[in-house]
């Protein structure tokens, strides 16, 4: 078990999250059930999932829940989108950036993916080839 609150990838999807229930305060009301909502669902899924894989006891179990984080990320990015286009955000939002936290995330989490799948592949053939390597 992982201590989720350690990882670099929980940390900036957290302060999305908080970004994001402030951002969407100031969306037209007739999206409350809308898109404000399913904004703020995406991003509240994103550390959810790292932490809830953080807590499964094998690597497998969390790239399952990295992968569903990953996931929501990409809804939200298309989400934020989507909400600029229409002129819901504030002009000038840091969520548009190219090097916005959104983005940041985006590229934490992924590297966090590919190293644990680095990591496990390069386990599975040591196993295969009979070397006993530490993990």
């Amino acid at each position: 078990m992982r201590d989720h609150r350690s990882l670099r990838a929980f940390q900036l999807a957290d302060e999305l999250a908080l970004i994001i229930y402030s951002e969407t305060k100031t969306f037209p009301k007739e999206e409350l059930f809308g898109l404000t909502s399913q904004m703020r669902r995406s991003a509240v899924s994103v550390p959810s999932n790292i932490a809830e894989g953080c807590g499964r006891h094998s690597n497998a179990d969390l790239l399952r829940f990295l992968d569903i984080a990953s996931g929501s990320l990409r809804e939200l990015q298309y989400q934020t989108s989507l909400a600029d286009r229409l002129g819901y955000l504030k002009p000038g939002s840091s969520l548009t950036d190219d090097d916005s936290v959104l983005f940041e995330a985006g590229k934490v989490l992924h590297g966090l993916i590919r190293s644990i799948r680095t990591s496990d592949s390069v386990h599975e053939e040591a196993v295969e080839y009979g070397t006993v390597i530490g993990k």
